[in-house]
């Protein structure tokens, strides 16, 4: 083992700031979060000590539920479903009606000693509840302050979870991990693309991208191509340098009974 340095270059990373943040309603819409300024991560564990003869030989730490805070300027008119805040036509609000859960995607920026803009974290936050913080509004003065809104969240982690893995509601990827591939693939789930709409993908979906299970993707380029990921390396086959086999892909001819012409599309795993 080499002796150990520190502070190299290069290695001093740090994490700052939050962007893109992207709320996903339950009916399937998904809106940008404009004036997002803050979201805090934490959980509540529990620490028990154990002793024997006045001795401390123990302490077991138990992992804790997810709790977070929200900060934003302005929110989606979307959120105030969420929030039961109810419209009821014409620009009349009934507050105080029953909450709704949604799911949230965020970034935060990774940076180092040489490069600030270094990479970034891609957070997806699963069934969440938004509880509002009071709202204090103060007369105009000579210096106009925008005050910050504020929710306290909980979530509830997915049925479908991963093995060996507590339940959680909280995941992340690093643009800076092995397969940056697989992130550009989750983003344009996430974010949308020229020829599909965004949407919230399901942990087991994730799972599925990353290789953590095997699993079949199919990007369309919209462009007129097509681009197959396999990270479990389950279904493509290079046969030479230019030439490939994928094998057990849901493929549908379109021209029957030439059998020439095929769609392709995602392998498809029933959830447990």
């Amino acid at each position: 083992m080499p002796k150990l340095e520190w502070d190299r270059v290069g290695e001093r990373f740090y994490q700052t700031g939050v962007d893109r943040g992207v709320l996903y309603l339950k009916d399937g819409r998904v809106v940008p979060w404009n004036g997002l300024t803050g979201l805090e991560d934490g959980t509540n564990p529990e620490l028990k000590s154990y002793y024997m003869d006045g001795v401390k030989i123990l302490d077991h730490v138990t992992p804790g539920e997810f709790a977070g805070k929200l900060s934003a300027f302005t929110y989606p008119d979307e959120f105030n479903e969420v929030l039961g805040n109810r419209d009821i036509g014409s620009g009349l609000v009934a507050y105080e009606q029953p909450a709704k859960s949604f799911h949230l995607s965020y970034r935060t920026k990774v940076g180092n000693d040489l490069d600030e803009n270094y990479g970034y974290k891609v957070h997806l936050l699963y069934n969440l509840v938004a509880t509002p913080d009071s709202q204090k509004f103060e007369t105009v003065g000579q210096q106009l302050q925008a005050p910050e809104f504020s929710w306290s969240l909980t979530g509830t982690p997915p049925i479908y979870n991963i093995d060996g893995v507590r339940p959680t509601v909280h995941i992340s990827v690093d643009s800076n991990g092995p397969r940056p591939d697989l992130l550009t693939a989750l983003e344009d789930i996430l974010y949308g693309t020229e020829s599909a709409d965004p949407r919230w993908p399901s942990l087991l979906e994730v799972r599925l991208l990353f290789g953590e299970v095997g699993g079949l993707f199919i990007l369309d380029n919209g462009d007129g191509t097509w681009t197959a990921l396999d990270p479990s390396d389950d279904f493509i086959t290079m046969l030479d340098a230019d030439t490939f086999e994928i094998d057990n892909a849901d493929a549908d001819f379109v021209d029957p009974p030439l059998n020439t012409t095929y769609t392709i599309s995602d392998t498809e795993i029933p959830l447990p």
